[in-house]
């Protein structure tokens, strides 16, 4: 059985940072790209940021810069350490792995920034 698990989410101000995780089993973890995306309110579901499992990322225009996206092979985990905090950046976060015939996604994280 496929889990993707997040965690990290929570409330912070602007400006603050947070790290978001995702723990992934049952799939062979280095066949897959690894992904962060998130959907806020009223607002489709977009790509954050991806890492290959050569470790080449993408990042969206909007949080280049301010966000970073990590894998650990060895454990399983992708990992997405948000700083520069706008109010904008208010989701659910969801992890997602990739291999084009099989996707899989996590069940999502809350993320609200205000002050």
């Amino acid at each position: 059985q496929v889990q993707l698990v997040e965690s990290g989410g929570g409330l912070v101000q602007p400006g603050g940072s947070l790290t978001l995780s995702c723990a992934a089993s049952g799939i062979i973890f280095n066949r897959y790209v690894m992904g962060w995306y998130r959907q806020a309110p009223g607002k489709q579901r977009e790509l954050v940021a991806r890492i290959d499992s050569s470790m080449t990322t993408y990042y969206a225009d909007s949080v280049k810069g301010r966000f970073t996206i990590s894998r650990d092979n060895a454990k399983n985990t992708v990992a997405l350490q948000m700083m520069s905090l706008k109010p904008e950046d208010t989701a659910v976060y969801y992890c997602n792995a990739d291999r084009r015939v099989q996707i899989y996604w996590g069940q999502g994280t809350q993320v609200t920034v205000s002050s």
